[in-house]
């Protein structure tokens, strides 16, 4: 059945370092809109090289929306995001019949393409229990809890990310539920139809391509970056890869070549993982990341056609 909506959300997926932003903006220059982004290490103001945001030149290229827009220091969650995405998409839809979201958070892209589901309230007992078995025990136990509470979600949660997994046992311990039985339950509507574009590489040069990313990062300035935001590394906004690793080398846990090795390793992890989920998600066309942004178009196009 064709959709009734006359509205296109354009959004570009793939892994870190594989040509997102680029893509997107040649997209939005195209259909004359602006760009939702949905990189949820983009949002903060505080962290710039080490979540490779958007240089001045691409940032006036075409205008972004969510881009370094909050605080390390403020609590922002995915629902959040959609709550305030939404709002942005309904008014940029009144002028404009496309818009360009872009980014590599799956988790945030899923909450604006589909919805978030409906979890119930969790004391906040029960997340200050989790932190503290957490930061005595270490990643292992968030892992080792959640493969026994819910090995359904268990088997697709970022494992090495020790908020998502605090957030799934929150809801399992607090509910009594699994944290995945909530998933998928509620479906929101909304006003556009998405039209999804993934970008893709042969895995080798996918990796090179990292590497090659946080070489840069590391001459544009990421150690004096990290270093700066070190005495606040309990955040949550700072667990998160390119900058954990650096806190471990500042402890003298680690020497700096060995950090930036690390970094590398991570976001090769990272970027799988980011590539298992984009996989999963259904009608999405994928291209070679070498491909014209004319050909893209050209799909983009003759779909709209057909919706």
């Amino acid at each position: 059945m064709p959709h009734t909506h006359t509205k296109y959300l354009i959004t570009v997926v793939g892994p870190t370092a594989i040509g997102k932003t680029a893509m997107a903006i040649q997209l939005a220059q195209h259909y004359n809109c602006e760009i939702i982004s949905a990189d949820s290490r983009q949002f903060f103001k505080e962290m710039a090289i080490g979540t490779a945001v958007p240089s001045s030149e691409e940032l006036a290229a075409a205008k972004h929306h969510f881009i370094q827009n909050i605080s390390i220091f403020d609590d922002y969650t995915v629902g959040d995001f959609e709550r305030d995405a939404i709002a942005k998409l309904n008014e940029l839809f009144k002028t404009n019949d496309y818009t360009v979201m872009v980014g590599g958070s799956g988790l945030y892209i899923d909450a604006v393409l589909k919805g978030f589901d409906d979890f119930p309230d969790i004391g906040p007992d029960v997340r200050e229990q989790i932190r503290s078995r957490y930061e005595a025990e270490g990643i292992t136990y968030l892992q080792e809890a959640l493969k026994r509470l819910d090995p359904v979600h268990y088997e697709n949660v970022a494992k090495e990310n020790p908020q998502r997994m605090m957030r799934a046992l929150e809801v399992c311990i607090g509910s009594g539920k699994p944290y995945s039985s909530f998933l998928n339950v509620k479906k929101n509507s909304r006003s556009f139809t998405p039209v999804i574009i993934g970008l893709e590489a042969e895995r080798e040069l996918m990796y090179s391509r990292i590497n090659q990313r946080v070489d840069i990062m590391v001459q544009q300035g990421l150690i004096e970056e990290a270093r700066t935001l070190y005495p606040n590394k309990q955040l949550n906004a700072l667990q998160t890869v390119g900058y954990r690793e650096l806190f471990s080398y500042f402890d003298g846990e680690w020497t700096q070549d060995f950090a930036i090795e690390e970094i590398k390793k991570n976001t090769r992890r990272f970027a799988k993982r980011q590539m298992t989920w984009f996989k999963r998600t259904k009608g999405t066309a994928w291209f070679d990341f070498t491909t014209p942004a004319s050909d893209i178009i050209n799909y983009i196009d003759n779909t709209t056609k057909c919706l």
